[in-house]
């Protein structure tokens, strides 16, 4: 019998190290086998927050961006973010906008990630805060999304209901950090290394995951 095949991918919208694995992650989902399922779990980094970020957790994530910039080159950071805006250690709301924006477009995986990538370029490249409910309807807007429907889903119950989900899944799977990649089938689960900066090994470990089930 063969095993039913699922791919997790396991990220946070507002994950400076998802951003940088962006260009990789879509090379990887360019060369996966027909019929593998692909599967979002957010990841919920941190909850609501009104509160202005603490400067030491300011300059750890400065740090962040810089060892990302060394690391994986060409990811790019609009640092004046920094200046520009009143960071939160909040990342529930962007995750919930995923949600929100999922429930309006048909299907999952590519349609889902245009909030993610309209996320991850108002934050990182054009000095925006997602963690601010502004911030996320406008981008909702851009989208042509239904904006009032948005707007209620946004933080409804029903949408944190779904990011709690998902966050108990990644601790079922074993996640301990983002971005994860995660195969699972009938055996169990396969964690998969991630290369910010090379497809091939992820895709090489995907495949051998897929034969070795069939």
């Amino acid at each position: 019998m063969q095993a039913v095949s699922i791919l997790y991918y396991i990220h946070d919208p507002m994950c400076s190290w998802c951003w940088a694995f962006r260009p990789v992650w879509t090379a990887v989902q360019a060369q996966l086998p027909d019929g593998l399922k692909v599967k979002y779990l957010l990841g919920g980094l941190a909850p609501d927050s009104d509160a202005p970020m603490p400067a030491e957790t300011r300059a750890m994530i400065r740090r962040h961006w810089q060892m990302i910039e060394h690391r994986v080159p060409g990811t790019l950071f609009n640092h004046a973010f920094w200046s520009d805006c009143t960071p939160r250690r909040s990342t529930y709301p962007a995750c919930r906008a995923v949600i929100a924006a999922r429930n309006q477009l048909p299907g999952n995986g590519n349609n889902e990630d245009a909030m993610i990538l309209a996320i991850q370029q108002a934050y990182y490249l054009q000095a925006r805060n997602p963690s601010d409910e502004t911030v996320l309807i406008e981008l909702a807007a851009a989208l042509a999304l239904d904006v009032d429907r948005f707007r209620a889903e946004l933080n409804a119950p029903v949408t944190q209901a779904v990011l709690n989900t998902d966050m108990q899944l990644n601790q079922q799977l074993g996640v301990q950090g983002f971005p994860g990649l995660v195969f699972k089938d009938n055996r169990g689960v396969q964690h998969i290394e991630i290369d910010y900066n090379d497809s091939d090994a992820m895709v090489d470990s995907i495949l051998q995951q897929t034969m070795a089930g069939k």
